[in-house]
């Protein structure tokens, strides 16, 4: 069984077709990238599986539930995460406070006990700071655990909405442009990190993305889309060389 199924689907608004008829399986463990030209549906894809939309037509299923029948405040504790394409951090917060947002969905006491800090209360805080500072240490960002976001330089604000969904101990970690305006290096950076969050910690990575050098180095499979609809799927190179790809996505050959 797959960890997440599409299912012919379609969404339309008004008279636009954003997503056609579209099917697809990721398979549990690897990196699966979605790329095509902007307006291409790639972040509506996004939105459906966070359930932002409800499709016109179609069936999602997540690790064999039906997603459409979760509400979207119910997402993340199926084990969904996801960035977005404009971080979206709190940006008067610290690091640490942030990535302690991260694990609300483990939530599993009162106001009452939290208010007179019961011990199970103590053990779920110590739970969670526990597992916050292990992901700090993971994506290194010891440097920054006491700073906060507003005076954080870009890209590793881009870190730390990576570690803040991993905080939540997702199955499935939904990446919404992973490289857009990093540096060379800071994109080699998250190339490793979308690596080991895979290797190490055996989360199933889905990935929006424009960098075709980062995708080709992190991906197994890859999904290319244009006008709502898929135009092939398979292996990097495979995608590449595909002339609906070339044609759609990287330009027409001269």
């Amino acid at each position: 069984m797959s960890l997440l199924e599409f299912e012919s689907v379609t969404l339309k608004f008004g008279g636009l077709t954003a997503v056609n008829d579209l099917s697809f399986t990721v398979e549990k463990g690897e990196v699966f990238a979605i790329v095509g030209p902007n307006g291409a549906g790639k972040s509506t894809v996004f939105n459906l599986i966070s359930r932002f939309y409800d499709p016109f037509a179609g069936m999602i299923r997540f690790d064999g539930h039906d997603l459409l029948q979760v509400k979207p405040s119910g997402v993340a504790a199926y084990g969904v995460a996801r960035t977005f394409q404009n971080i979206e951090l709190f940006e008067h917060a610290t690091v640490l406070q942030n990535l302690l947002v991260g694990r609300h969905r483990h939530r599993r006491t009162n106001l009452l006990s939290e208010i007179l800090f019961l011990p199970s209360t103590r053990r779920q805080e110590i739970d969670s700071r526990e597992k916050v500072e292990e992901i700090i240490d993971f994506l290194d960002l010891q440097a920054f655990r006491d700073k906060l976001i507003s005076g954080l330089p870009y890209g590793v604000r881009k870190v730390v909405e990576v570690a803040r969904a991993l905080a939540t101990d997702p199955k499935l970690l939904l990446l919404d442009e992973p490289a857009s305006g990093l540096s060379v290096e800071e994109t080699t950076d998250m190339r490793w990190w979308i690596d080991d969050i895979r290797r190490q910690m055996g989360i199933t990575v889905v990935m929006v993305e424009h960098d075709m050098g980062l995708v080709t180095r992190v991906s197994d499979r890859v999904l290319a889309m244009a006008d709502g609809a898929k135009l092939t799927l398979g292996t990097p190179s495979h995608v590449q060389s595909h002339p609906a790809v070339v044609a759609a996505y990287l330009g027409k050959a001269s």
